[in-house]
C-alpha cells in the first residue's frame, strides 16, 4: 500500500474518506446503541480510518473512545497511529494496575485480557465512554467485554467479517456491515500489489480436523514435515521465488524447524520464528529479515497480524487451512505496494486457492456476514478439490520432453472407454504406463537417460494414480501408495523393453 507518512497533516485517501462518511452517517441516524462492523482488506488502512474516526468522534461528542486489540504489537502500533492523528491516548497493558489518571485522556488503547481483568477486579471505573473500536473484530475474545459497554457505540473493524467460531456468528453482535473498497479495486488504484498465484497439487487426505474446525497441528506436522513435502517446497521456491524476500507460513513449530533446516542445508539464507522466541530474539530476527534482500523467514501463524514488512516479495502457504480469515491474513503480508514492487508471488502448498478462490476475486461479504452457516457448510472439502485438480507439467520439465508432441493422458476419459468396452480397469493404467514410457524413450539417447526422465514424472504419476483410484472408488492411502510403486516399477520395465525393441 502507499504508505501514509504525512504525520503532520494525516490526510485520508478518497475511499477511506468515503467509508468514514458512511460510518458517521449510520451512527447519526441510528443513535448511541448501534453496533456496526466495518470491513476493509488487509493493507487498505483500517487503522488509519478508525484513528480518524476516534479523532472526529471525540471532537463531535466530547465523549471518550476505547480501542481494543488482542496483541501487544497491535496496541503499540495503534497508539502510535492515534498520536499521528493528534489523539492523545494511554495504553492499558499489564503494567497498568489502576486507572487514576483517567481524566487526562480522551482515548485509551487496551489489551482485551488486561482490560477484562481490571474490570472484573473493579480496579478501574470507566466514565463517559461513547465509542468502543474493536480491531480484528472477528476474534471472539472481545465478546466478554460487551457487557461493560452496553451504553456505548461499538465499531468492529476487520478484513474478514466471519467469526472465528462458527457457533458465535458476528451478526449476533453487530446490526450492520459496511463493506469498504475491494482488493481488486485497491490493486487497480495501486494501493495494493498484484498477486501472482501458483498452486501445487497436494493430497490432504491424511489431515485431521480439530475442535476449532481447522486442521490439527499434529496431522499437519506429519504431512508437511515429511521428506517428500519438504523437497517439494524447496523445488517450488527454486522454480518461482529464488532470490526473493520470502515469508513461509506453517501450521506447526516442528514443520517450521524442518523447513529451516532443509533450506539451510540447500544453502539458503533462512531463519525460524515462533511464539517461543522472546521479545529481543523476535526483534533481532525481524530486523535481519527487513535488512536482508534474499531473506527467507519461516514461521507459524505469529506473523499473520501486527506485522508489516512492505518489502516481502513472496508468500508461501506451506499449510492447509479451512479459515478464510487466515487465508487472507497470510497473503496480505505480501500485498504492500511499493514503487518498485507492483506485484508479489503466492505459492500455495495446501489447496487453499482451490478452496477459497483467488485472493483478489470478488467476494460477497454481506452474504457471508448474514449467512455464515451457509458459507461454511459449502466450503469445498479436500476430496472435492483433489478430484477437480488438473495436473500441468511445469515448463522446465516440459522442455525435457520437447521431442514429444503429445504428453497428456486423460485417465478419466480412458476409464470411461474401457468401462464401455467391458475391459478390465487395470488396462487404463497399462495404457498410461505405455504413454509415459513412449515419451521418455522419445527424449532420451539410452535407457539410463530414459529412467532418469521417468523419475521426474513422480508428481504426474501420483496424480494419474489418484485419478484412477477415484474412478474405481478405492481411494485408501495404502492402496494408492502400492499402485504408485507398481506403476514406477512397470514403467522402468516398459522403458527397457522399448529400448530393447529399438536395438
Amino acid at each position: 500500500m502507499k504508505l501514509q507518512k504525512d504525520i503532520a497533516e494525516k490526510t485520508l485517501y478518497d475511499y477511506q474518506e468515503e467509508d468514514l462518511n458512511t460510518i458517521f452517517k449510520y451512527l447519526d441516524e441510528n443513535g448511541d446503541n448501534s453496533n456496526l462492523l466495518y470491513q476493509l482488506p488487509t493493507g487498505g488502512g483500517k487503522t488509519v480510518v478508525f484513528s480518524e474516526i476516534a479523532k472526529r468522534y471525540i471532537a463531535r461528542t466530547n465523549k471518550k473512545v476505547v480501542v481494543l486489540t488482542h496483541r501487544i504489537e497491535l496496541s503499540q502500533q495503534t497508539s502510535k497511529m492515534l498520536k499521528g492523528f493528534g489523539v492523545k491516548n494511554k495504553i492499558i497493558n499489564s503494567e497498568v494496575k489502576e486507572w487514576q489518571d483517567q481524566n487526562e485522556y480522551m482515548c485509551f488503547v487496551a489489551m482485551v485480557e488486561t482490560l477484562n481483568n481490571r474490570l472484573q477486579e473493579e480496579k478501574v471505573e470507566i466514565n463517559n465512554i461513547g465509542l468502543v473500536i474493536i480491531d480484528e473484530a472477528h476474534y471472539n475474545s472481545f465478546r466478554k467485554l460487551f457487557k461493560f459497554f452496553e451504553k456505548s457505540v461499538i465499531l468492529g473493524v476487520t478484513a474478514t467479517p466471519l467469526s472465528s467460531n462458527i457457533k458465535l456468528p458476528m451478526k449476533d453482535n453487530y446490526k450492520k456491515l459496511i463493506v469498504g473498497e475491494s482488493i481488486e479495486s485497491l490493486i487497480q488504484k495501486k494501493f495494493l500489489a498484484k498477486a501472482n498465484m501458483y498452486n501445487y497439487d497436494v493430497s490432504l487426505q491424511t489431515l485431521k480436523l480439530g475442535i476449532s474446525g481447522d486442521y490439527t497441528v499434529k496431522s499437519s506436522d506429519e504431512l508437511y514435515g515429511n521428506h517428500n513435502m519438504l523437497n517439494k517446497l524447496v523445488s517450488a521456491y527454486n522454480e518461482i521465488a529464488k532470490g526473493t524476500k520470502t515469508l513461509i507460513f506453517n501450521n506447526g513449530i516442528n514443520t517450521s524447524r524442518y523447513v529451516c533446516e532443509t533450506f539451510r542445508k540447500a544453502g539458503y539464507n533462512i531463519r525460524h520464528l515462533d511464539n517461543k522466541n522472546n521479545a529481543a530474539e523476535r526483534k533481532e530476527i525481524l530486523k535481519w529479515f527487513k535488512e536482508t534482500p534474499d531473506a527467507i523467514l519461516t514461521s507459524v501463524s505469529i506473523l499473520t497480524t501486527g506485522f508489516d514488512e512492505p518489502s516481502v516479495e513472496t508468500i508461501i502457504l506451506n499449510r492447509a487451512t479451512r479459515s478464510l480469515t487466515l487465508y487472507f491474513q497470510m497473503i496480505g503480508r505480501g500485498s504492500r505496494y511499493l514503487p518498485h514492487k507492483e506485484d508479489f508471488n503466492v505459492i500455495d502448498m495446501g489447496n487453499n486457492v482451490a478452496r477459497f478462490g483467488l485472493w483478489n476475486a470478488g467476494i460477497d461479504w454481506q452474504e457471508i456476514f448474514h449467512f455464515p452457516d451457509f458459507y461454511l457448510e459449502n466450503i469445498k472439502n479436500d476430496e472435492e478439490i483433489e478430484r477437480e485438480f488438473v495436473y500441468e507439467m511445469p515448463e522446465d520439465l516440459r522442455a525435457e520432453f520437447a521431442n514429444s508432441t503429445i504428453i497428456d493422458f486423460d485417465i478419466k476419459a480412458e476409464y470411461k472407454k474401457s468401462f464401455a468396452n467391458g475391459e478390465k480397469s487395470k488396462l487404463v493404467l497399462e495404457k498410461s504406463i505405455e504413454q509415459h514410457a513412449k515419451i521418455c524413450v522419445e527424449n532420451s539417447e539410452d535407457v539410463f537417460d530414459a529412467r532418469i526422465l521417468a523419475k521426474k514424472l513422480k508428481e504426474e504419476i501420483k496424480y494419474r494414480v489418484r485419478q484412477y483410484s477415484y474412478c474405481i472408488m478405492n481411494n485408501t492411502k495404502n492402496y494408492k501408495e502400492w499402485l504408485e510403486e507398481d506403476y514406477e516399477r512397470k514403467l522402468r520395465s516398459k522403458i527397457s523393453k522399448l529400448f530393447a525393441a529399438k536395438m
